[in-house]
């Protein structure tokens, strides 16, 4: 079972009219398919909980419409909503066992006691609780419990499910084995689910499409791929990806068949323009001013480039994370090898337009990608 969720123009202030007044999510329209998973990604305060409470019922909407299937839910209470929640905080029954528990969310589906036991059974043997199944929920610890209270909501069958922060208690090595098991079976069940995380690497490995939220606003909706090598402003540019994108002011200018950004008075980088679409070289040269990124693991340690002097070196077991003083500010490469320079070395790099993200300045918008416009 699966539906499509619509989210119309939706806004939650928090206390509305007083001097307090929080805006917590501004306008967002918001958009998922049948069968698909979709990860709410952003920083403590972005909105993203907000968003989630709204569509499970756990608050009001302030203005706007919640839509499953063309079905306004927006006003009805959480349980006619045919939402399935996992909650960060676990919520679970303490008197019921946690077999009990999991079958509790089956009771609606009137099925016979074999089937139920079957079920619980089979999410159980998933998420590694088979063996705490007589036990109670005071009896077992933080991240069993948490997972108990995802296996009960996605063993029920509904039209939406919602996860909130569906792993933050576990190991990460536990982590990373259950992300690919609860993805297979999301998609396995034709289940539409939305998830909050502030987890980059669980919202990559879960989701089919991310929404990146910022100060209640909706930055961007897009796959992990185009969040990654496409981003729409500098924002998502600079929260996507580990270590962050590098990010520098620049003076643009096209001189003699050439673009140069520069940016210090000792660092210019110079591309032949035939690497810069014509209506790039064009906004470019109109803006003057622009903010260029790249990605650390596109910078280039080279014999002939341009020099930066080291002040860290992380290695970290499969790649070296080298951070160095660079155009009045530093820059950070990824090099998937160990990397042996130290702090004080001098090193030379070199950035492929290829590798360029060029933004507006002033809005934060972006302009470009590898030299085509954005």
């Amino acid at each position: 079972m699966s539906a499509q969720l619509h989210l119309k123009s939706v806004n939650k202030k928090y206390n509305p009219g007083t001097a307090h007044e929080v805006h917590a999510v501004q306008d967002l329209d918001l958009e998922v398919g049948r069968g698909e998973i979709v990860a709410l990604l952003g920083s403590s305060g972005c909105g993203k909980t907000s968003t989630l409470r709204m569509i499970a019922g756990f608050e009001e909407v302030s203005s706007g419409e919640v839509d499953i299937d063309g079905r306004r839910i927006d006003r009805l209470a959480p349980a006619k909503r045919g939402v399935a929640m996992a909650f960060e905080g676990y919520s679970l029954y303490p008197p019921l066992s946690i077999r009990e528990n999991i079958a509790f969310a089956l009771k609606s589906e009137k099925l016979p006691q074999a089937d139920v036991n079957t079920r619980v059974e089979q999410i159980a043997a998933l998420l590694e609780i088979d063996d705490i199944l007589d036990k109670h929920p005071n009896a077992i610890s933080g991240g069993q419990q948490q997972r108990v209270s995802l296996g009960r909501a996605l063993n029920r069958r509904a039209d939406l499910h919602v996860l909130d922060e569906p792993m933050g208690q576990l190991e990460p090595q536990l982590r990373a084995i259950l992300r690919g098991r609860i993805k297979h079976y999301i998609k396995e069940h034709e289940l539409t689910a939305i998830l909050v995380t502030h987890d980059q690497t669980e919202a990559n490995a879960l989701a089919d499409r991310i929404a990146v939220m910022e100060g209640g606003v909706l930055q961007q909706f897009d796959t992990p791929e185009n969040l990654k090598n496409r981003p729409s402003n500098i924002f998502t540019g600079a929260f996507i990806g580990e270590p962050p994108m590098n990010l520098f002011e620049a003076v643009a200018e096209v001189v003699s068949g050439h673009v140069q950004l520069r940016l210090s008075p000792e660092v210019t980088l110079t591309y032949p323009s035939s690497t810069f679409s014509e209506e790039l070289q064009g906004r470019i040269q109109q803006d003057h001013g622009v903010m260029i990124g790249v990605r650390p693991h596109s910078v280039q340690l080279t014999k002939e480039g341009l020099l930066a002097e080291v002040f860290a070196n992380q290695w970290l077991g499969d790649q070296t994370h080298i951070a160095a003083r660079f155009a009045g500010g530093s820059i950070v490469s990824v090099v998937h090898d160990l990397a042996l320079p130290k702090a004080g070395d001098q090193i030379r790099i070199a950035i492929s337009a290829d590798d360029l993200h060029i933004f507006d300045t002033r809005s934060g918008e972006a302009l470009s990608h590898g030299g085509q416009l954005a």
